[in-house]
């Protein structure tokens, strides 16, 4: 991977990079940092980069030595990404550093003064990018920073890459607190559990200690953390097809669709659910879907779209959701916190960002209930752990989502890395 870094002062970075992880890289061929000057394409005995801003201000970088400098980079066909460090730009996160770093080659323009002529940016930058909401002299040292983060995320750069896995963020979520000799040091001990060699109860530790972290320092990180890695048992989907409401309000029993199954299963397997649970009392229904079942996990569906068995050997069906209930009971060894879905407005119900913060804490398995018809009972919801406020858009008096595209967002929003 190639850096290009296009900055007025270049001796910046030579120290930087000498020596540590991305001096490593570099010297071993892993990565290859090259800076320009953009003053060696500025025309003039003075090669003047900068100028008054028009209307006013202080000085702004030109836009015609910066061009020919990021112009110089292409040959041979080659057009790197290119990234403008800006205070305005979008926010450099873990995420997004992992896009960065499944590039071949990325050019880093560095700003000073007022920033660079707008007529540039438009030109020719694909990301105007920060590493934070405070103003620097000069997007240099903003660089180093870039180069850090996306260096580390390189194969081969870290030696280990479960390291770098477990590093805060790798999943969304803080790390936990490290400890390294004395046992003792100033009347504080280490925990005992870090000492014990079981590493069961150690990686027990370590995920509470993180969640915990997270959960008190950095309560925004939760909104785009994946909890599947944090969670002591696991996370099911159940769709319920009795007791629902129909179209008048009534009590009543829906059909189970092949779209749903499909669809739902897909969505489960992507997301690592444990298992996606129908419930239905119907003996006919049980058919249809072990028929089903049979045809794409040992029939010609099977050979002609392995991916789509491997999905849909997660699905299992119960005749009333007690038994489904006991299922989870007796595999988990604890009772599932069985959460409620609904597209109405209940009282009492959870935001989300409150129940996923929620969920970390405890040592049960997770169980998302999503309705058919026109959604589960009052009477059921209310014999349900929690109940989770409504997927709401931009139209708050429109929301008829399927029950396929609710499921791919709750998932997403619980189980997703972003």
């Amino acid at each position: 991977m190639t850096f290009d870094v296009i900055s007025t002062m270049p001796w910046l970075f030579s120290a930087l990079f000498e020596s540590g992880v991305v001096g490593r890289a570099v010297q071993e061929g892993k990565i290859k940092v090259r800076v320009i000057n953009p003053r060696d394409f500025a025309e003039g005995s003075y090669k003047q980069v900068d100028d008054y801003a028009y209307g006013g201000g202080g000085m702004v970088m030109m836009a015609e030595p910066l061009s020919r400098a990021l112009i110089s980079l292409r040959e041979g066909g080659r057009r790197p990404f290119t990234v403008y460090l800006s205070p305005q730009g979008v926010p450099l996160t873990q995420e997004f550093a992992r896009s960065l770093a499944g590039m071949e080659e990325i050019a880093l323009i560095c700003g000073r003064y007022e920033g660079v002529d707008q007529r540039f940016v438009e030109r020719h930058v694909d990301v105007e990018l920060s590493i934070g909401d405070y103003v620097l002299s000069g997007g240099e040292l903003a660089a180093a920073v870039v180069i850090d983060v996306v260096s580390r995320l390189v194969p081969g750069v870290v030696g280990s890459s479960k390291s770098v896995e477990e590093d805060s963020f790798g999943d969304g979520m803080l790390d936990w607190p490290s400890y390294t000799r004395p046992r003792e040091w100033e009347g504080l001990a280490v925990p005992e559990v870090l000492l014990s060699g079981d590493h069961g109860k150690v990686a027990s530790f370590r995920r509470e200690q993180a969640v915990e972290a997270t959960i008190r320092k950095r309560p925004d990180l939760l909104s785009r953390a994946n909890v599947a890695p944090y969670l002591e048992k696991g996370f099911y989907v159940a769709l319920v097809h009795h007791p629902v409401y129909n179209r008048r309000g009534e009590v009543s029993t829906t059909a189970i669709t092949g779209l749903d199954l499909h669809d739902i299963a897909r969505a489960c397997r992507t997301f690592g659910v444990r298992r996606f649970a129908v419930v239905n009392p119907m003996r006919s229904q049980h058919d249809m879907v072990e028929r089903l079942l049979s045809h794409w996990i040992e029939g010609y569906g099977a050979d002609f779209n392995p991916k789509r068995g491997e999905a849909l050997r997660l699905v299992k069906v119960f005749r009333s959701f007690e038994e489904l209930r006991g299922w989870i009971e007796r595999k988990e060894g604890a009772p599932p916190f069985a959460v409620a879905t609904t597209a109405r407005r209940v009282e009492g119900a959870w935001h989300w960002l409150t129940l996923k913060a929620h969920v970390l804490g405890l040592k049960r398995p997770v169980l998302f209930v999503f309705g058919t018809g026109w959604g589960l009972t009052e009477e059921f919801m209310r014999g349900l752990d929690a109940i989770m406020e409504p997927i709401v858009g931009g139209f708050y008096d429109y929301n008829h989502l399927s029950v396929r595209s609710a499921v791919a967002i709750v998932l997403d929003r619980f189980l997703g890395s972003r």
